[in-house]
């Protein structure tokens, strides 16, 4: 693992890189908001046969600098980065990965550089009108002694201050977002995925419709390939989501696991490994 620190429009962003450096980049960009690369621990390592892997801090979150100014935590300068990245790393081709939020800032530059890049956009949506039925599904979430835990973690986004109640919500929430509440690998993902969290970008983006991705009626403008997964049994980002990206999408490519929740790189890992390796050994030649 080879940590940088890059300079991109004005700030510093982490970036953890693995892989030979000749092979061209894959920028992962993470969810949350206020996660940071330690999402995915080491469960996309084995893509480095295929990639150099580049796990982003995202702009003031994980050990990218900080004290970028609240004003630029939006989409579309979190999509900028990301050719601001391509650019410092001197990448001539490159691909995109974005999980949950970080899919929505993968779709956006998508959007805005098209042609730029592939991207693999994973468990995401292109409207937030797909988030609106959340509160419905939590009301009626199974099994019913891990209901009040996970209500409890949802509003406590609106409030957190600290790292420690950061992390506290995220464990208390991770159930809801695996397609079996109970699933046994449930702690060991927890405790491989603990990094350092960005309490005041969770709080400033909860209260603000998660950064209001209203992409839909702009996906026709995408031109590079784009490979759009989905979890059958996601509750935050329904499945459905993933179909109209895929639609609306020239040529885009759709799987959906049928195993899994939001979460198919640990839910199916062996399957999320082969989609996406073809998926970038034919967009990358």
């Amino acid at each position: 693992m080879t940590p940088q620190l890059l300079p991109v429009n004005g700030t510093r962003l982490f970036a953890d890189v693995r892989g030979e450096a000749h092979l061209p980049p894959l920028i992962v960009l993470h969810g949350g908001p206020g996660l940071d690369h330690h999402e995915f621990a080491d469960y996309l390592d084995p893509l480095t046969d295929t990639v150099r892997l580049v796990l982003l801090d995202m702009r003031a979150q994980g050990e990218s600098d900080r004290d970028a100014p609240e004003e630029t935590w939006t989409l579309t300068q979190m999509a900028a980065d990301v050719d601001g990245v391509a650019r410092e790393l001197g990448a001539a081709r490159y691909a995109v990965f974005g999980h949950s939020y970080g899919a929505f800032v993968a779709l956006q530059q998508a959007i805005n550089q098209p042609g730029a890049a592939a991207s693999v956009v994973s468990c995401g949506v292109p409207s937030s009108r797909f988030l609106e039925g959340i509160e419905a599904k939590l009301a009626g979430f199974e099994p019913l002694h891990l209901r009040e835990q996970v209500q409890r973690s949802w509003a406590g986004e609106a409030d957190v201050t600290t790292e420690a109640d950061f992390a506290r919500l995220m464990a208390e929430q991770m159930p809801w977002h695996f397609a079996d509440p109970e699933d046994p690998r449930l702690p060991e993902y927890i405790r491989r995925s603990t990094g350092r969290y960005a309490p005041d970008v969770l709080r400033a983006f909860s209260v603000a419709g998660y950064g209001g991705i209203e992409a839909e009626a702009e996906l026709g403008r995408v031109t590079s390939p784009m490979l759009v997964l989905a979890g059958r049994h996601d509750r935050t980002c329904p499945p459905e989501a993933s179909q109209v990206t895929a639609a609306g999408v020239p040529g885009a490519q759709l799987h959906i696991f049928e195993q899994s929740g939001h979460m198919p790189f640990v839910e199916q890992p062996e399957e999320f490994l082969d989609v996406v390796r073809g998926f970038l050994r034919s967009a990358l030649g």
